[in-house]
């Protein structure tokens, strides 16, 4: 049986829809779910080798809580990513602290419960593919992902859905050695190394 992947677009409250995607070979499975009980066990029934979530997981070094106003508010990655041109938002800015928040809390729950754990970057992903982001327009995005054969997502019409797709192939690449992780090696994003168009 082959490896499966998960993918999240998490959302940072459990009223909005968080984007899933299991991704087994390149045969995409996805759909909108929204409480953390939820993600939980959907995410454990799937019993992926990796698990790759579009949500800061770690904080700033220096940092142990997100309030504090003092210390650093990007971390190695994000200064990383930055430099190549990718846009990326602090995990400690107002508006990101929430998703951060749970996106912490997510890691720590599937890390005690045995599973990898990595923090994708869908919209860094698809400028490295060579693919529109979904600003840019759902069919599009979802065009330049069949480029790189990924099936499954012929009727999704939700960019969450298509974010998710993009984090589970994140996670595949980088468990066939196919991607990079900038900043911190243990605790950095994840990104593909290069275009893999079929």
């Amino acid at each position: 049986m082959s490896l499966s992947v998960v993918g999240l677009d998490l959302a940072g409250v459990p009223t909005r829809p968080t984007g899933f995607c299991v991704l087994r070979d390149m045969n995409a499975s996805v759909t909108q779910i929204y409480s953390d009980a939820d993600i939980k066990q959907k995410t454990i029934d799937a019993q992926p080798a990796v698990i790759a979530i579009d949500a800061p997981l770690y904080l700033p070094p220096g940092r142990t809580t997100l309030t504090q106003r003092e210390g650093n508010h990007l971390r190695e990655s994000d200064r990383a990513l930055l430099k190549m041109g990718i846009k990326v938002f602090p995990p400690t800015l107002g508006p990101m602290r929430k998703l951060t928040e749970r996106g912490m809390q997510l890691r720590f729950f599937f890390e005690k419960s045995g599973f990898k754990v990595i923090e994708a970057y869908p919209g860094g992903a698809q400028d490295i593919m060579g693919i529109p982001r979904k600003k840019q327009g759902v069919n599009l995005l979802k065009i330049g992902l069949q480029s790189f054969g990924i099936q499954g997502i012929e009727n999704v019409q939700s960019d969450h859905e298509l974010d998710a797709a993009t984090a589970a192939y994140i996670g595949k690449l980088f468990l066939e050695g196919d991607a990079d992780i900038y900043g911190d090696p243990d605790a950095g994003i994840v990104l593909p190394k290069k275009k893999k168009r079929i």
